[in-house]
């Protein structure tokens, strides 16, 4: 099952269910189900969350369709949004090994020495660290930021989990981890600055619940950025590239840190995207998630 949130003019947030090329409205504050967020708090776990929705399917009338919805935001037309306002999110950084030698350090010589992030990647405690607010966080179409303080801000495509009641996996999504590489390339110790600003983070379209996915370690990613309708950028990776599974990291998570219900924890990048293609204002990025979808926004430089 898809599920995925939206908005209509005079109505507010709707909580859909993806049927084919439409969208079936199941809202119904009755049930608990105001909202994706609601309706994870109140089910605790995927198979509740779909048994729920079903039912709510039977007696729903409102069908939008698909194509009426992926479109730029605006108050006065009907638009996606994040499939949910997570009350935290997450991300693991070093997960794939080809992210553990982008990052490798070299000797004057011109060899190769063991640096922080080979460290990282074969100890047995993961990089896990706080990366967004709901307030932070941009859904389908919206824009992501760009730090005015960085000239090297880079898109980072990532498998999302979302995390349920007791630290279950309910679902997965897209997730765009950005970030700004030339504050952390300064000083490691800049990483909440090069991880946390507006817009830093991005996800959708939907939220697939695990019976939909099958299995997360075995999806193909990619990601495209197009600058003036042109493509300027195309990279791919396969989650079983990721040393660690998902259960694992949020596992990790949720050791001494209590995990609200509808976390989002987003599992780190394989697709490490060169320099010379930073993102600038304007550009268009597409991140296709194998059997959850294309979450795609529009880039903006903050004020």
């Amino acid at each position: 099952m898809k599920l995925c949130q939206f908005y209509l003019p005079g109505k507010g947030t709707r909580v859909g269910v993806v049927d084919g090329d439409h969208v079936v409205d199941i809202t119904s504050g009755r049930a608990g189900v105001g909202s994706v967020r609601e309706l994870i708090e109140t089910c605790e776990t995927a198979e509740r969350i779909e048994r729920r929705a079903r039912r709510l399917l039977a007696g729903a009338r409102t069908r939008v369709g698909w194509r009426e919805l992926d479109r730029a935001p605006s108050p006065r037309r009907a638009h996606l949004l994040a499939p949910l306002d997570p009350p935290e999110v997450w991300g693991a950084g070093i997960t794939y090994r080809r992210s553990m030698q982008y990052y490798e350090a070299h000797t004057d010589e011109g060899g190769r020495t063991k640096g922080i992030y080979d460290h990282v990647y074969e100890s047995e405690r993961p990089e896990l660290f706080f990366k967004a607010t709901a307030s932070r966080t941009v859904g389908p179409n919206g824009a992501i930021g760009i730090r005015r303080d960085s000239a090297l801000t880079a898109v980072e495509p990532e498998l999302a989990v979302i995390v349920g009641g007791r630290g279950r996996i309910v679902g997965y999504t897209v997730g765009n981890d950005l970030s700004a590489w030339d504050i952390e390339r300064a000083n490691p110790l800049f990483l909440p600055q090069s991880k946390i600003f507006a817009g830093c983070f991005a996800m959708g379209p939907v939220l697939a619940t695990p019976q939909e996915v099958g299995d997360p370690g075995s999806l193909a990613l990619t990601c495209r950025i197009l600058r003036d309708g042109r493509l300027r950028y195309e990279g791919r990776v396969n989650t079983k590239e990721m040393k660690r599974p998902c259960a694992e990291l949020v596992e990790w998570l949720g050791r001494s840190n209590p995990v609200p219900a509808g976390t989002v924890l987003s599992t780190g990048t394989g697709i490490l995207v060169p320099d010379e293609h930073a993102l600038s204002a304007g550009d268009i990025v597409e991140i296709e998630l194998e059997r959850v979808g294309t979450l795609r926004n529009v880039v903006r430089r903050l004020p």
